[in-house]
């Protein structure tokens, strides 16, 4: 868990409208891809007024035909990475980019659980991609819990994430 950092729909809630609101002062649009979070990000952002002006869309991409057909991950990575792997959702991030051409894309795709971890990648195990015009940002988070908490830590995370790093500007090309 990042210091200080709560995971609950609450929380959630919280750093979706600051996202929303950020980028309509700035004019920019944020798409996602996800795997583990089944839309939950998607469902975050439009659940925020006005988040139709900055979140044009979303993939849920849970299995890796829906990977590959929707988003363009390739299977090379898939087979020599594994869904969960910083390769794949860089992969996916580009591809909810493109798909929608926004400004800025997260992706996500992890282990929840309970079962589907191994010793190398547990459960919990989650990777994170953060799109923006200069740079792609990647992450991997191990978090503790049940599927539930797994799963809306890396929705608050996805979230944080995005805010702490990238703050658009309407200067912006």
């Amino acid at each position: 868990m990042s210091e200080g950092m709560e995971y609950s729909q609450a929380a959630a809630e919280l750093l979706a409208a600051k996202l929303v609101a950020r980028l309509a002062v700035a004019r920019r649009t944020i798409a996602c891809a996800e795997s583990c979070t089944g839309g939950w990000i998607a469902q975050a952002l439009t659940s925020v007024p006005g988040g139709s002006d900055v979140f044009p869309g979303g993939i849920v991409s849970y299995s890796n035909l829906a990977k590959t057909e929707l988003l363009g991950v390739s299977q090379d990575t898939l087979a020599e990475f594994g869904a969960v792997s910083e390769q794949t959702v860089r992969e996916m991030a580009m591809g909810a980019r493109a798909n929608f051409h926004s400004d800025y894309a997260v992706a996500v795709s992890g282990i929840a659980g309970p079962g589907g971890g191994t010793e190398e990648k547990p459960v919990g195990t989650v990777w994170i991609a953060w799109l923006s015009p200069e740079e792609l940002r990647t992450q991997c988070f191990q978090f503790a819990g049940n599927r539930e908490l797994v799963r809306i830590a890396t929705v608050c995370e996805a979230l944080r994430g995005f805010l702490h790093t990238h703050k658009p500007s309407a200067e912006q090309d």
